[in-house]
């Protein structure tokens, strides 16, 4: 390995740009690769994630920069890792996370990959987060960013310490404005790019059209929208259309506003009630992956957020015996939805996280 090299992951946005800018100023032999993860003629409009005027971004930084720059495609992998995981959970009544995936299964997985080819002792994005080794436990730790209006931790819980001993990321210390500052100070010409917000392979945002256009068997029909006493209020035209919380769309006249509380695949019904009957105090959550421990061997305190636009609440953390986790919350919490990551925090730092199940 080249301890110098580092494969910087660049796409075409002012965040992977800066922090491409800055590892350069270190003096780092920096390397840039864009992942082709979805061929936008696919989708249903041209989005601000993943779209050939990315590349074209990325291309024209990595020239001002004067870094050697590739583009990898790997399309394939992200409809079978990602896109299919996607469509299979709506189907089934869940609502995945597929950023989180793209991260850990995508664009770090195959990072490292390239970085090991090309010989770079080290892997960079722009993510803001931070990385460090704690000598004590002997483990790469992942924390939030200084600007909490930007933190991604959530989004990474599932690197493994494999990722992360080789993870930089410059921007876990600077705050939006100070790296929009930092691109016009390097005449980046994506200085003042906006953010992109949508699923790269949804940019029009229509997951229902969407999971019916894709996957191998359509999704289940029409079927009985019902109150928690079993009560038939209305019908759907699929539980793919819905997620636990929603409220629009429901087609249903009450004397209050009715919520979605649950989806019942096995008998194809969505579950309704009232605002606070959305309410649990706990989930379970399975698969769990840990970042700042080994494992659990007894109940620890911390706190928990169970969506990426969430403020993450105090709980309990019990370990159960089939390796899944109990996360008992000290006051209810609103529209725990089953397929979101759910993931752990000690204040700054990144304990692991899983992904919520079914009661």
């Amino acid at each position: 390995m080249i301890q110098n090299r580092v494969a910087i992951a660049m796409s075409g946005g002012v965040d992977s740009s800066t922090a491409a800018a800055i590892l350069k100023s270190q003096g780092y032999d920096l390397i840039g690769f864009s992942m082709q993860l979805w061929d936008q003629r696919r989708s249903h409009g041209a989005g601000r994630c993943c779209s050939l005027d990315d590349l074209y971004d990325a291309r024209a930084v990595a020239a001002r920069l004067h870094i050697p720059y590739y583009v990898v495609d790997f399309q394939k992998e992200f409809e079978q890792t990602v896109v299919k995981a996607f469509v299979e959970n709506y189907r089934s009544g869940l609502t995945p996370s597929p950023c989180v995936l793209c991260n850990s299964l995508m664009k770090f997985d195959h990072l490292v990959r390239i970085a090991q080819d090309i010989q770079a002792s080290r892997v960079a994005t722009g993510h803001y987060a931070r990385v460090a080794f704690n000598e004590e436990t002997c483990r790469y730790e992942l924390s939030k960013s200084v600007d909490s209006n930007k933190d991604q931790s959530y989004f990474l819980f599932e690197l493994n310490q494999a990722q992360l001993s080789r993870a930089m990321f410059p921007l876990g210390a600077l705050g939006k404005e100070e790296v929009r500052r930092i691109a016009r100070g390097y005449d980046l010409p994506i200085a003042d790019k906006p953010d992109s917000q949508e699923i790269c392979f949804i940019p029009d945002g229509d997951y229902a059209a969407f999971v019916e256009q894709h996957g191998e068997v359509a999704p289940p029909g029409p079927g009985r929208i019902v109150d928690l006493e079993g009560h038939v209020l209305g019908s759907h035209d699929g539980i793919h259309r819905y997620t636990v919380g929603q409220r629009r769309g429901l087609g249903i006249a009450h004397s209050s506003p009715l919520y979605v509380l649950e989806l019942r695949p096995e008998d194809n019904t969505v579950v309704v009630g009232e605002r606070e009957q959305l309410n649990r105090n706990r989930c379970r959550v399975i698969r769990p992956n840990w970042v700042a421990v080994s494992g659990l061997t007894q109940p620890i305190r911390g706190e928990a957020r169970i969506r990426s636009r969430h403020r993450e609440a105090p709980a309990t953390l019990i370990p159960l015996e089939d390796g899944s986790v109990e996360v008992v919350f000290d006051n209810p919490q609103p529209a725990i939805t089953p397929g979101q990551a759910c993931v752990f925090y000690q204040s700054e730092l990144v304990i692991g996280g899983g992904w919520i199940g079914r009661n």
